[in-house]
């Protein structure tokens, strides 16, 4: 049986399981199948509702199921998922740029987004949207997803066509290429972002000698470069710090002293947020910068002095400092 015959047959099936799979968290583009299904709608062989419908339906229980694990695990969720990704380390931060710019709407145009489409059920789910909110917005952004995927593969169903054809005869090359295109995809992304975390391993400085020094007196600044969201979910911040986006560096940096150390701190996998924001700083003539090695979560496992952070803005005041114990 040929690739288009074994479509026609039980393409209902796989379209149900694919977009189900993606949306579990899986690295399956369910896309391109979606395409597949609008071709076999504009030659008459599915049903326009079939292509629509069943990847809406696929999508909803998945993403209910993140949804409500995000309300009930917080961040932990949106780092887990982070971790399934080909760049872990910036998933977070791209996410939370996105949710912060545009609340619920985000989640009409998440689908399109990879990485975002998983992210964004659990981080609705942490940042407190109602389950009546996050559900229509989903639904219309999958209907949405699967409309204009479905649209596009009408559209052009006699050139779909003609590329099946061509995949039916020939077969094996034509997989061994895709195959071998889409390993190659996969280690060069993976190369990458081993060549960029082995070009952030810059001087970093431990809790414990951060602690010594700010005890000393030593005059170190210490910059919180968390995004919003972490901040108001997790509102714990090092005494005194500076909150300054990555985002802000352009217009903030002056704020940032030259004569004396920065250290830097996150809450993001291998403190990349900062040791990003450290090499920034350094383009801007800010050469002392040092991210703080395990950033926040290194801190509080000592158990060294934290305050609340009590406003939702950046450079925001705080609250008196709250020791969670003794030094």
């Amino acid at each position: 049986m040929n690739a288009s015959q074994f479509l026609i047959d039980h393409g209902a099936s796989v379209l149900f399981w694919v977009v189900f799979i993606e949306q579990v968290g899986l690295p399956i583009p369910a896309i391109p199948l979606m395409i597949a299904a609008g071709a076999l709608v504009g030659a008459g062989k599915m049903s326009p509702a079939a292509a629509v419908l069943i990847p809406v339906v696929a999508s909803l229980p998945p993403d209910g199921a993140w949804y409500y694990l995000g309300r009930i695990k917080g961040g932990r969720v949106l780092g887990f998922l982070c971790r399934m990704s080909l760049e872990p380390d910036s998933c977070v931060r791209n996410t939370e740029n996105l949710f912060h710019q545009h609340g619920a709407r985000s989640l009409l145009v998440a689908k399109f987004i990879p990485g975002f489409s998983t992210v964004a059920p659990p981080l609705a789910g942490i940042v407190g949207m109602s389950a009546m909110t996050f559900f229509f917005y989903d639904a219309v952004g999958a209907l949405i997803w699967a409309g204009v995927s479905a649209g596009v593969g009408a559209l052009f169903s006699s050139q779909l066509e003609q590329l099946a054809r061509l995949f039916d005869q020939a077969g094996g090359l034509l997989l061994a290429l895709v195959s071998l295109s889409l390993t190659g995809f996969i280690a060069y992304k993976f190369y990458h972002r081993q060549k960029f975390l082995r070009g952030l391993r810059m001087a970093k400085i431990s809790v414990d000698e951060l602690k010594q020094r700010l005890d000393a007196g030593d005059p170190v600044t210490v910059v919180d470069v968390r995004h919003p969201i972490s901040l108001e979910l997790d509102p714990e911040t090092i005494p005194g710090a500076l909150n300054l986006l990555l985002e802000e560096i352009n217009h903030r940096h002056h704020e940032i002293p030259r004569d004396r150390d920065i250290v830097l701190y996150c809450t993001c996998p291998n403190e990349v947020s900062s040791a990003r924001t450290a090499l920034l700083l350094k383009k801007k003539g800010i050469h002392r910068v040092r991210p703080l090695e395990g950033g926040l979560n290194a801190w509080r496992e000592r158990k060294f002095p934290v305050e609340r952070w009590t406003n939702g803005t950046s450079g925001a005041t705080r609250a008196s400092p709250t020791p969670l114990a003794s030094p």
